[in-house]
């Protein structure tokens, strides 16, 4: 709990039984959080079992997908406010923090992994990612009217119930790129975002992701034409 708050943090996670446990161990010891939602988006490994020998409550999603795994945390999250990370060794538990230290004067506070000094030397994020990440987050806050951002796809992020509540129902994508559509519409209904740099570390096995050059530049396409397709509809 942090104040009278209860905080809820939610792993998606596929096939990530090499640190699901570590994960959440890990940021259950920041002392703040009350609950841990890992969210089984049909891992063929020991991920589920690894998480439920956890204190964590674990759910089973069957619709393949980051984003739809995601949408089913946020869903089954009960805390006043909710984080999203990811259980792969890349994220620091007590970064959570840094997140509620900015929850009563913003609505939804989203961690930035470009900040050359919190990259550790093992992470994924070369030069090439860090600014295509910086180039796409500009775009969404150029045609968005969003407030300075510069990381598209930080996954480590806050948002408060109610303010959830007033667009959770919208959210559509089922894929990678559901980072930057949970912000847009967040602006559009009106709610308050702010960014805050956070550790970024090398991960414990390979992204499915941004593991692969083809798999960068998917998900960096498929975010740009999101951002132009809300600003056009």
């Amino acid at each position: 709990m942090y104040g009278s708050r209860t905080v809820s943090v939610v792993f998606p996670a596929y096939n990530e039984e090499q640190h699901i446990r570590q994960a959440v161990e890990d940021f259950f010891a920041s002392g703040v959080v009350d609950e841990i939602v890992v969210v089984d988006n049909n891992s063929k490994d020991r991920t589920r079992e690894e998480a439920e020998a956890t204190p964590a409550r674990v759910v089973h999603e069957t619709a393949q997908g980051y984003g739809n795994a995601l949408r089913r945390g946020l869903r089954e999250a009960t805390g006043d406010v909710i984080i999203l990370a990811e259980p792969d060794g890349t994220f620091v538990g007590r970064d959570v923090l840094k997140l509620l230290a900015y929850a009563d004067d913003f609505d939804m506070v989203c961690g930035t992994r470009t900040t050359r000094e919190l990259i550790w030397a093992q992470a994924n994020m070369g030069w090439f990612l860090r600014i295509g990440n910086w180039a796409v987050a500009k775009l969404l806050q150029f045609l968005h009217g969003g407030p300075s951002l510069s990381d598209c796809g930080c996954t480590l992020r806050l948002i408060r119930r109610e303010a959830l509540a007033g667009f959770r129902d919208k959210l559509t994508v089922g894929g990678s790129h559901f980072l930057p559509e949970m912000v847009i519409l967040a602006l559009k209904h009106g709610v308050r975002v702010i960014e805050v740099p956070v550790n970024y570390r090398g991960r414990v096995g390979e992204s499915k992701i941004t593991g692969t050059l083809e798999g960068t530049l998917r998900t960096g396409f498929n975010m740009i034409a999101l951002i132009l397709r809300h600003r056009l509809s």
